[in-house]
């Protein structure tokens, strides 16, 4: 078989097993194959064919991407977590994010609060 031939046939092959890949839910490729008049070891014969084309592809170029990236280095991000789904909403909406209780007292943090008004209250709980 010359190479153009040969050529043609695998394109043929190539829309031949694509359409397969992409049958109804359900339906196994046999039935497919049985339906599309499609000769089931002729199916598997190219489809061995184009696996092991791209399987030898991969193997050569297999120098030019590494298996692990470069940098194996590990970093890491601190991420606050709230394990009660109700937290995270009042975190969004506005809510407390942070209570202070004394015995006689009782305050509510947001995360709008300043800076300065925090240490204030922190410096006046301190002492109450």
């Amino acid at each position: 078989m010359d190479q153009c031939t040969h050529e043609v046939r695998a394109e043929y092959w190539k829309g031949v097993i694509k359409a397969c890949g992409q049958r109804p839910a359900g339906q196994s490729a046999k039935s497919w194959m049985d339906e599309n008049g499609i000769c089931e070891q002729s199916y598997y014969h190219w489809q061995r064919k184009f696996r092991q084309k791209a399987y030898e592809e991969m193997k050569e170029n297999c120098d030019a991407v590494p298996a692990v990236a470069g940098n194996t280095e590990l970093s890491f991000v601190e991420i606050p977590y709230c394990a009660s789904p109700v937290k995270n909403e009042q975190m969004i909406s506005g809510g407390p994010v942070a209570v202070i209780r004394t015995s006689a007292l009782k305050i509510e943090i947001t995360n709008d609060i300043s800076d300065s008004l925090l240490s204030r209250i922190i410096r006046e709980v301190s002492h109450a």
